[in-house]
């Protein structure tokens, strides 16, 4: 399907819902080298126009990605809960915005709701929210996780520290970590962005990682951010992976 919008006498046409939700997002240099960022401000602000009057019920059936040709979008396919989302069936993505931000909605009806928004909604709405909305609305929604430690209680707040190194050198590393938790960094996670996503240097820095928060007690987990395929193939080997 194809989105059209004229503004100031000129024509602005969006292939697919793909092209609107790309032109719509916050200008980042990774989507101008992608070719798939808006071309200008104004390009920009129409798609959030057409981004903000379109129904969510469109993005239910206009998948990014078919379901039958992707395990991801076709799990999401399956596990979305047609009944929470029934209450907002008949909403823009703009209605959803100001849903979200009503002094009217409560927390407990967000919650209610959570398992009837697709990622797809989620990432539509955020496009034409400032971040004191997006601020606004992640206050209200309480998600509380633990491991070797808890987060997300209010009040509190967790940092991840990241000791990345070029050359993913284990001693540069090392020396990263310790500096950040001589600062109280890393109660969240000490997540590494490594150099390569080779198998042997990923496993070398987990059970660096493994072996630092182990040894000393620390009550943080690990991540090295390394392809999901890399990452599962260490899992089965036996690799100390705390989070994927």
């Amino acid at each position: 399907m194809k989105y059209i919008q004229n503004f100031k006498g000129r024509s602005y046409g969006f292939a697919d819902l793909k092209t609107l939700l790309a032109k719509a997002s916050p200008l980042r240099s990774a989507d101008e080298l992608a070719g798939i960022a808006a071309v200008s401000e104004e390009e920009r602000a129409v798609a959030q126009w057409l981004l903000a009057d379109l129904p969510l019920t469109t993005i239910l059936v206009e998948p990014l990605i078919p379901p039958e040709q992707d395990e991801v979008s076709r799990l999401i396919d399956e596990s979305h809960d047609r009944d929470a989302f029934a209450p907002l069936s008949s909403l823009t993505v703009g209605e959803l915005r100001e849903w979200l931000l009503s002094d009217s909605t409560s927390d407990a009806e967000i919650a209610a709701v959570r398992w009837g928004l697709t990622p797809e909604m989620a990432a539509a709405v955020s496009k034409i929210m400032r971040n004191q909305d997006l601020i606004a609305v992640a206050r209200r929604c309480s998600v509380t996780t633990r491991f070797r430690n808890t987060i997300g209680l209010p009040g509190r707040l967790s940092t991840r520290l990241q000791p990345n190194h070029p050359t993913d050198d284990p001693r540069g590393i090392a020396a990263s970590v310790l500096d950040g938790l001589l600062y109280g960094s890393g109660d969240a996670v000490i997540g590494i962005n490594p150099a390569t996503d080779s198998p042997r240097n990923v496993e070398g820095l987990l059970h660096l990682l493994d072996d630092i928060i182990q040894r000393h007690e620390i009550p943080t987990q690990s991540c090295v951010l390394a392809h999901v395929s890399t990452t599962l193939e260490l899992m089965r080997r036996g690799a100390p992976v705390d989070l994927v």
